[in-house]
């Protein structure tokens, strides 16, 4: 078992700061479409800009933690059909053994974890209508509801956090979990809106893509070295 909760929710934070590499590629259009979709004039002052850039991101991180919540909860049922906490510990493996396949995808050396991307597309192609409907973005509560949306992209990274939230067994924590990683997030997503073109340009260092990779993979084979260690 992970050591304390302290450390599910510090691990969820250092993701999705890591997992940077990953948000510049998934989401950079998007962030770029929502950008060019303001007012002229606001899209040329940045102060007047980091309003509607802060509504998506604090909104998609609700939606993050929305998620969280519903996928603690589910954690919840499954372990109360277990008395002997086998299911606890499976999916705790799970959530290690899907931080592994991130750290190999965020490296770039082996892609599975886009295999998983595919789960979420039959909600994504009912959600992204909706979200067009609300666009171009011209006030903040538009830009509230496309942030909310936008947590629902079929994203790799998302879902590898989600096992770990599941794993929690409560929906609060599960909440808090994901709350954490939406937070690590922020600097990433911030920077391609703010500062677009320096952000893409360190993300696309191999050494950089490799480095994270690596660090994530380190997550995973700590959270299965503690299973070992608590069996």
């Amino acid at each position: 078992m992970l050591t304390s909760q302290l450390g599910v929710y510090l691990t969820a934070l250092l993701v999705g700061l890591l997992g940077g590499v990953h948000c510049l590629s998934m989401c950079g259009g998007l962030v770029s479409s929502l950008t060019l979709g303001l007012d002229g004039e606001i899209r040329r002052d940045p102060w007047r800009m980091l309003p509607y850039q802060l509504t998506y991101n604090l909104a998609r991180i609700v939606g993050y933690a929305f998620a969280g919540a519903l996928f603690g909860a589910l954690g919840a049922v499954l372990l109360q059909l277990d008395s002997l906490q086998i299911m606890q510990r499976a999916l705790y493996a799970l959530a290690g053994v899907m931080m592994l396949l991130l750290g190999l995808y965020l490296a770039g050396w082996w892609r599975l974890l886009v295999v998983t991307e595919r789960w979420g597309l039959v909600l994504w192609r009912r959600l992204e209508p909706v979200a067009r409907r609300f666009l171009p973005v011209r006030r903040l509560p538009q830009a509230a509801v496309i942030g909310f949306i936008w947590a629902w992209i079929p994203c790799g990274l998302v879902y590898s956090v989600l096992i770990t939230a599941m794993a929690t067994g409560s929906a609060l924590q599960g909440a808090l979990v994901m709350l954490a990683f939406g937070i690590g997030t922020l600097p990433n997503l911030l920077g391609i809106a703010l500062l677009a073109g320096a952000a893409a340009r360190i993300a696309e260092r191999d050494w950089v893509r490799r480095a994270a990779g690596v660090l994530v993979m380190g997550f995973g084979l700590y959270a299965l070295w503690q299973l070992g260690f608590a069996a």
